[in-house]
């Protein structure tokens, strides 16, 4: 469910290099309850975008952005100064997705020990996005990766101190259809439910479930296709390479925000984030470097009636 709330400032949209931005943020004394960083992937070449109907991305004439970091140690030279940047941009109760693909987050979980530290590490999301190419000379990657971190670097306490929702009714899923068969009876009140009780050291507990509510979601998440964000039929396509689904967005932030907490997005693209956040009732900022995706940021953000502030960061 997509709640009517809105941000309760307008949208911060930076046009410049988000280390410029993060500096002059740094300044101001922003601090961010959660950071989504989507950067390019490092594929080696540039991504079009479609701005009429009819248009094809392949056409390069209206290029969205360059990917061509010349190899992985050359991108995660471009990473590291900017999740150093990041990293100090958190609140205590904040955590940083970093959203990734088989090319380069491998290296980049490495990079991001050394930023936040191991301890700080709070797991990864597999995206299975439903598309992705099947190789008949290797395995095809079909998948995506966001590392998730923790500005806290404690092993993990009862009560955490990160922000994280692991009850919100964005991160629930199906129970699967044998348990549903096997273990679920009605109730007294007529819901389907199932009761487990197991053996603890200060004795036994027993645990309920619901059928209804489903069950808390894992680090899988296949229910969030590509195409209902990446095809002229969706509602929320923009036409901007690689644009993110509405419904990933609004379960990340979900997850790791509060209402009027300050959400971020430092490779914004299309915008996604901002306009899920807005619309959730967080701060929203976000930057880029091209010029396109601001301006298609802008425009989908005042086409939902939500306020933005254009700021041009260039020069810093």
């Amino acid at each position: 469910m997509i709640v009517s709330a809105r941000s309760v400032r307008p949208v911060r949209l930076f046009h410049g290099d988000n280390l410029g931005v993060t500096r002059r943020l740094a300044d101001e004394g922003a601090l961010f309850d959660l950071l989504y960083l989507d950067p390019p992937f490092g594929v080696g070449t540039t991504h079009g975008a479609r701005t009429t109907r009819g248009e094809s991305r392949a056409d390069r004439t209206k290029v969205a952005y360059d990917d061509a970091f010349h190899g992985i140690d050359r991108f995660i030279e471009a990473l590291e100064p900017r999740l150093r940047a990041f990293h100090a941009l958190l609140s205590a109760r904040g955590t940083m997705y970093l959203h990734l693909d088989h090319r380069a987050v491998h290296e980049a979980k490495v990079a991001c020990d050394r930023v936040f530290s191991r301890d700080a590490f709070r797991g990864e999301i597999v995206w299975v996005p439903g598309n992705g190419a099947r190789s008949r000379r290797e395995w095809g990657a079909t998948h995506q990766t966001m590392l998730v971190y923790s500005r806290d670097d404690r092993a993990a306490p009862k009560e955490p101190a990160w922000i994280f929702h692991p009850d919100d009714e964005t991160l629930r899923e199906p129970y699967a259809e044998t348990s549903t068969a096997r273990h679920f009876r009605a109730g007294k009140d007529g819901t389907r439910v199932r009761e487990r009780t197991v053996m603890l050291k200060d004795g036994p507990k027993t645990y309920r479930y619901e059928l209804d509510r489903g069950r808390r979601l894992g680090t899988v998440w296949t229910d969030v296709p590509s195409m209902s964000a990446n095809t002229p039929l969706a509602r929320e396509t923009t036409g901007y390479p690689h644009q993110k689904p509405e419904k990933l967005l609004q379960r990340v932030i979900r997850a790791s925000s509060d209402e009027g907490s300050v959400v971020g997005d430092f490779f914004c693209g299309s915008g996604t984030t901002l306009h899920v956040a807005a619309r959730e009732g967080r701060i929203a900022i976000g930057c880029d470097a091209s010029a396109l995706a601001i301006e298609t940021t802008a425009r989908r953000l005042r086409a939902a009636k939500i306020e933005v502030q254009i700021e041009n960061a260039t020069g810093r």
